[in-house]
């Protein structure tokens, strides 16, 4: 028996973006994140390698008010190295506090749509649909790259979507050929193939 399918919409998704100075969650279809926090956490651990004596995971303090209290020998960091994803254990504590504690979801009855940055790599987006899928059950992931969703948002086909984040800008231009377009270029391949192969 399959699951579900998601379409229409009443989907009841929920959209995060990790970016470098913010984490933003929320439902697809509001206007606004429901939630906005730093994706800077406060890391603390008992060892000299980052990691607690007994080789369990650092502690983590996750939002605005954990970063507010003072700790000793605790660590501002961020899970950002040269605007990418890096540290995957520090984005799990922003994912589990923003699904967890600000959103309190029962994530494996909510579909996720991931916006994620233009140059990610095949190997994070693996990783973060790994962790979406297997750690938070989601019955429905879907990732998209900020400059698709920021047209998408703004109702334009054709843009140039300058995104100036925490971290660098990015220029990027935007095309969805019309669907007249894309049927004639298939048109246009079909002849020649046929020709190659009789």
């Amino acid at each position: 028996m399959s699951g579900p399918v998601y379409g229409g919409d009443e989907v009841n998704a929920v959209v995060l973006d990790v970016g470098t100075y913010h984490t933003k969650a929320g439902y697809a279809g509001e206007d606004t994140p429901k939630f906005v926090f730093p994706s800077a956490v406060g890391s603390l651990s008992g060892g000299a390698n980052g990691m607690d004596i007994d080789g369990a995971k650092r502690t983590l303090y996750v939002g605005t008010h954990a970063l507010t209290h003072r700790r000793d020998k605790m660590e501002i960091i961020t899970p950002f190295k040269d605007g990418r994803l890096d540290d995957w254990e520090v984005a799990e504590g922003l994912l589990d506090h923003a699904l967890k504690q600000q959103m309190r979801l029962a994530t494996e009855s909510h579909p996720i749509m991931l916006a994620e940055p233009s140059f990610n790599s095949k190997a994070a987006r693996e990783k973060a649909a790994e962790l979406l899928f297997e750690k938070y059950q989601s019955p429905a992931v879907f990732m998209a790259k900020n400059a698709v969703l920021s047209s998408f948002a703004s109702g334009r086909p054709t843009s140039l979507v300058v995104d100036a984040g925490h971290e660098r800008t990015v220029a990027q231009g935007q095309q969805q050929p019309p669907p007249a377009t894309a049927w004639n270029q298939i048109r246009a391949i079909q002849p020649n193939s046929r020709r190659a192969h009789g």
